[in-house]
């Protein structure tokens, strides 16, 4: 049994796991960049949310509840781990996710991970009221 668990775990975690696709419902939002998507966690690439515990993370979280909770979404997972989720780039009808919610004003680039790819879609009014990671 220990040797079928190690297995395992080396199996998710190798390089074969990177560039997974990943279809399903979103069962959770946990907050504006961490959704559930068929029982796996998924950290939207490049996205600097507000924290959850913040009236704009709230209302961040409230936004993407309304966006994707119950939807279908596809992800590119990229192979990368954060904590207990998978990162990658989710998209809902061909839509990416991260994007909409820069472009709503309830995230900032994080450009560290994107490489700027939200840059541009930031609104004046999320880069005043939504501090950045420093990370980022």
């Amino acid at each position: 049994m220990i040797r079928k668990i190690a297995f395992l775990a080396v199996l998710v975690s190798s390089p074969a796991f990177a560039d997974r696709l990943l279809e399903g419902r979103v069962t959770v939002v946990r907050d504006v960049d961490t959704i559930v998507v068929a029982g796996t966690p998924v950290r939207l690439n490049g996205l600097d949310g507000p924290e959850a515990s913040t009236w704009v993370g709230r209302e961040a979280r409230a936004f993407m509840i309304h966006l994707v909770r119950g939807e279908t979404v596809t992800c590119q997972l990229n192979g990368e781990r954060s904590y207990d989720r998978w990162v990658g780039n989710c998209f809902l009808d061909g839509q990416d996710i991260a994007a909409i919610a820069v472009t709503n004003g309830h995230a900032l680039d994080c450009q560290r991970y994107s490489g700027g790819r939200y840059r541009g879609l930031e609104t004046p009014a999320a880069r005043s009221r939504i501090q950045r990671a420093g990370y980022c």
